[in-house]
């Protein structure tokens, strides 16, 4: 990846396991299991269960971010990836999720952010990695 800092991917899930949809802890273990399944650094993690039903939470990984937000009533969630780098697929994260959520059909968009020109070098996502180019 020479020409973005990182992959963004939109990720819509339909047609899924209510029961998990609506259980923090399940999603919480299947977003962290996620990160991990793409080779991404797990720093910190929060979910949230709505009343009467609906939960919402991210994971924060070196590499950026995973996030989710259900609607149990519908069988829908919807997921950002974000992975910043090239050392993690952020589509193993999104096959991941596809199985855990026991989705019937999904949707994605990729987007490359931070598509910026850089003449003669490589990006380099981390600031350390920006002050060894630099020297």
């Amino acid at each position: 990846m020479t020409n973005a800092l990182g992959t963004h991917i939109l990720a819509e899930y339909y047609d899924c396991d209510v029961e998990v949809l609506n259980n923090a802890r399940k999603i919480e273990k299947h977003l962290n299991d996620a990160a991990l399944e793409a080779g991404a650094t797990i720093v910190s993690s929060a979910f949230h269960t709505f009343n009467p039903h609906g939960v919402s939470g991210f994971v924060v990984i070196a590499e950026s971010h995973l996030s989710i937000h259900t609607w149990p009533e519908y069988g829908y969630a919807a997921v950002d990836i974000f992975t910043c780098g090239d050392t993690v697929d952020p589509w193993k994260a999104f096959d991941f999720l596809k199985e855990s959520l026991d989705c019937a059909h999904y949707s994605t968009i990729e987007m490359k952010r931070g598509q910026l020109k850089v003449v003669g070098q490589e990006l380099k996502y981390k600031p350390d990695a920006i002050a060894s180019a630099a020297r």
